[in-house]
């Protein structure tokens, strides 16, 4: 039950973070998918004991990949779904946290939390990035895959 309150709530949340971006009225509910997605992934992981940096990335990875299906199906940039989906993943309590224990004095703290925003933050930019460049690679290796298949074709011709 409780894996599905979080997929709930992080719909609601992209979706409206999508009528914050003005993101088409159409594709509302599609961000709304991608960042529950997203989320699921990362809640899931995190249940099972994986660090929140691994969570993020596999998460992040998965955003994309789903960003990227649902661009081309709709006809739509990849920015829309990506953007706000990716919006549940990133740390801003920690960064928040980060502030307030810097300007509490507490240093030590503050660049313990500041690293682990950092290194989130990290892992979701490279998260999105190796899923742009595997989706770009499969795709290339699908178009020439075509073009080979089809001049296979012109070459057989029937007598």
């Amino acid at each position: 039950m409780d894996y599905v309150i979080q997929a709930i709530l992080s719909f609601v949340a992209t979706a409206c973070f999508g009528v914050i971006f003005n993101a088409p009225t159409k594709a509302i509910p599609y961000c709304g998918f991608v960042g529950s997605i997203g989320w699921s992934i990362y809640y899931a992981l995190s249940v099972q004991g994986i660090d929140e940096v691994r969570a993020s990335f596999i998460g992040a990875f998965v955003v994309a990949i789903v960003a990227q299906l649902f661009a081309r199906r709709y006809k739509m940039p990849m920015i829309i779904f990506s953007v706000s989906g990716i919006i549940p993943l990133v740390p801003g309590g920690i960064a928040y946290n980060t502030m307030r224990n810097i300007v509490e004095l507490d240093y030590a703290m503050g660049i313990q939390n500041g690293m682990r925003a950092f290194m989130i933050s990290g892992a979701i930019a490279m998260g999105l990035v190796f899923a742009e460049i595997i989706m770009q690679i499969l795709l290339r290796m699908m178009s020439k895959g075509k073009t080979s298949i089809q001049s296979f074709i012109k070459l057989k011709k029937p007598r």
